[in-house]
């Protein structure tokens, strides 16, 4: 291997393993560690006892936070490397081929990990392979989302393998995937642009229980294009953080190029956000829902679209015009948060709408539990990896 490990670079200097653990104990490792052990504890309680006592699923709310947050909008924010590669391999914008390793690493991370988080949300979890090679549901629309994922984390683990081999100092295996690589990616951006719209189309078959201000006809083409801007948002997010904190890892950094690079992004994800919201403005003239705005539901949506679509966008017209990149930085984070809250008003807040607030569904500490560790184990696992393979360099 290129490289030894933190830990074997630690031993070869004299460290001792009490050293070695000592060095470790930070704030952040141990909030991690404090999560990871309720996690656990509720992937087995779960497993275990089932998903009556260790969730608050009932027949009126058959899926919850881990569909909602883990699946919904995991994959949705899991859309860096749909993003990227639409950039670098279709259009050709080879300038962001550096965003593009780092980005195809966090959407294999973001659906590995989805999936591993839906195995505790299925009733027979040992039955999912079924769905490869088995029970083919040909009309089901969840048949078609688990193929697509199937497919792209195989799309995903394909462009990863040149990074990887070029890590073991394999060049003729680098070489040879790193040009099938291309025509991967290329193939990876139909999968994920398919199942991100399926997700939407899931609702399709429920007009009667999600609210008349998010049920439409468009919904998976809305659930297509928030993800592309999720995916530039998190394409931005994940580049602030790793150049912030892996910057021994990068070569010749250029601030004013990377800067440069985060303004070209904001411009694509403004474009975004607008086509976004004149389709909403046009959704709501279709259906004639504008009466719904007074309502308490109403006004809610106005807070998502307002506050997480059109003040972002108008922001970062201001940014881009005066070259800001670190005001550009902030507003990703705020629509990222603006795509999770969308998916759950979809699946959570404005299903069963009509139902009061007191016989409404309710996460219990353990789906909350699962659901942050396997966000901790994400960051772990990239952690890991960055300091590692040449994802930076």
């Amino acid at each position: 291997m290129r490289e030894n490990s933190w830990f074997r670079e630690k031993i070869l200097l004299g460290m001792t393993f009490k050293e070695y653990i000592l060095s470790r104990t930070t704030f952040w490792n141990i909030i991690a560690l404090i999560v990871l052990i309720a996690s656990f504890y509720s992937m087995i309680y779960r497993l275990i006892y089932g998903l009556g006592p260790a969730t608050n699923l009932s027949d009126t709310y058959p899926w919850g936070l881990w569909i909602s947050f883990d699946i919904l909008a995991g994959i949705a924010l899991a859309a860096p490397g749909l993003a990227v590669g639409t950039a670098v391999y279709l259009f050709g914008i080879k300038d962001y081929k550096h965003f593009a390793k780092p980005a195809i690493l966090s959407s294999l991370l973001g659906y590995v990990f989805a999936v591993f988080a839906l195995m505790f949300d299925l009733g027979r979890y040992y039955r999912v392979v079924y769905v490869i090679g088995w029970s083919w549901g040909l009309n089901s629309i969840l048949f078609l989302i688990a193929w697509h994922f199937f497919l792209y984390i195989i799309i995903c683990f394909i462009e990863m393998f040149p990074s990887f081999f070029e890590w073991l100092g394999r060049e003729k295996l680098r070489e040879f995937f790193s040009k099938l690589g291309i025509w991967a990616t290329v193939f990876g951006v139909i999968i994920a642009g398919g199942h991100q719209s399926a997700l939407g189309g899931l609702f399709l078959v429920a007009p009667t229980k999600v609210h008349p201000l998010w049920y439409s006809a468009l919904l998976p083409l809305f659930f297509l294009i928030s993800a592309i801007f999720a995916g530039i948002s998190m394409v931005i997010i994940e580049s602030t953080i790793s150049h912030k904190v892996f910057r021994d890892r990068i070569k010749n950094f250029d601030q004013e190029d990377f800067d440069s690079k985060t303004i070209g992004l904001a411009k694509v994800l403004v474009l975004a956000l607008f086509i976004y919201l004149i389709l909403k403005i046009f959704d709501l003239t279709h259906y004639d829902n504008w009466h719904y705005l007074t309502t308490d539901y109403g006004l809610w949506y106005l807070f998502e679209n307002i506050g997480f679509v059109f003040a972002p966008a108008i922001i970062l017209i201001y940014a881009i015009k005066i070259k800001f990149a670190k005001l550009v930085r902030i507003m990703a984070f705020f629509i990222a948060l603006g795509v999770i809250i969308n998916r759950f008003n979809v699946s959570l807040i404005a299903y069963n709408w009509y139902i009061p607030f007191s016989e409404k569904y309710y996460p219990t500490w353990m789906e909350i539990a699962l659901s942050l560790g396997v966000v901790v184990l994400i960051i772990l696992f990239y952690r890991f990896i960055v300091r590692r393979m040449p994802i930076l360099s």
